[in-house]
């Protein structure tokens, strides 16, 4: 019997995540294309991308049942995206970073009506990552200090990014603290004294950096460092079409996450 063929969805085909992944979904033998959309006014609009053009429309990402929109655009695309998604029964994976506690409530209520995959970084290192900052921090407690360091190319407009604050909140989880309460961002001037238990963040930006992430214990006359680096954006669009694999894969509506990809 021959593989199913997931059928996906494309906003923002014309930026470089767009480009890539549409680029992976060509080289695929389950996967194919059938809808990419981009902004109206975007010198994109009306390009070929394979088999397709793309589109100024984006309620034509609405491909319905057993297609899946994979979308890394911005919070505010994400919310419509979301809207058209849940009408028309489509699946998707949100690669999308920067939504705000509101936005990921809506993003909540979709998962009743369809499966969604959310993720800061669909990247399958990232995710293992974040394991083992989980279990560290747990071991790792009184005496020891947290600091998050993310570089980022020059682009990116958030900050610190949605793979740091996942670490954050992975950490956090570790030590079953809210991380934000304790989480320490930004800091500048006459800051004082470290506070005990806060888990600090520094943020890098510049080139063309794909993405680096450290988490670090700091404790007495040792650390330890826990360290991911995506040497291409790549990674990301691989395991976004893992996810949508998922995705697709579902009888049932849900939210879920890269670790429920991974043991799926």
């Amino acid at each position: 019997m021959s593989e199913q063929i997931v059928k996906i969805a494309l906003p923002g085909a014309g930026g470089r995540m767009g480009q890539m992944i549409s680029s992976l979904i060509a080289h695929s033998d389950d996967m194919q294309l059938v809808a990419a959309a981009e902004r109206t006014g975007s010198p994109m609009v009306g390009m070929a991308v394979g088999d397709i053009a793309i589109s100024d429309d984006e309620a034509s990402l609405g491909i319905g049942p057993g297609g899946v929109i994979v979308d890394f655009t911005r919070p505010e695309a994400t919310m419509t995206l979301l809207d058209i998604a849940v009408v028309s029964k489509t699946a998707m994976v949100i690669g999308t970073t920067g939504l705000s506690n509101e936005q990921e409530a809506e993003l909540a209520k979709a998962a009743q009506h369809i499966p969604i995959i959310y993720c800061a970084n669909t990247s399958v290192g990232v995710t293992l990552l974040s394991h083992l900052v989980r279990q560290v921090a747990r071991q790792l407690t009184d005496g020891w200090d947290i600091e998050i360091v993310e570089a980022h190319h020059n682009q990116k407009i958030d900050a610190p990014s949605g793979t740091a604050l996942a670490l954050g909140h992975a950490a956090a989880d570790g030590r079953g603290v809210v991380l934000d309460d304790v989480r320490d961002s930004g800091r500048d001037g006459i800051t004082g004294i470290r506070k005990e238990g806060d888990i600090g963040f520094a943020v890098l930006r510049g080139g063309d950096v794909a993405g680096e992430h450290s988490v670090v214990f700091y404790g007495e006359q040792e650390s330890l460092s826990l360290t991911h680096k995506a040497n291409s954006r790549t990674v990301f669009g691989r395991g976004a079409l893992r996810a949508a694999r998922f995705a697709a894969a579902q009888s049932a509506p849900g939210l879920f996450t890269m670790d429920d990809v991974l043991e799926g």
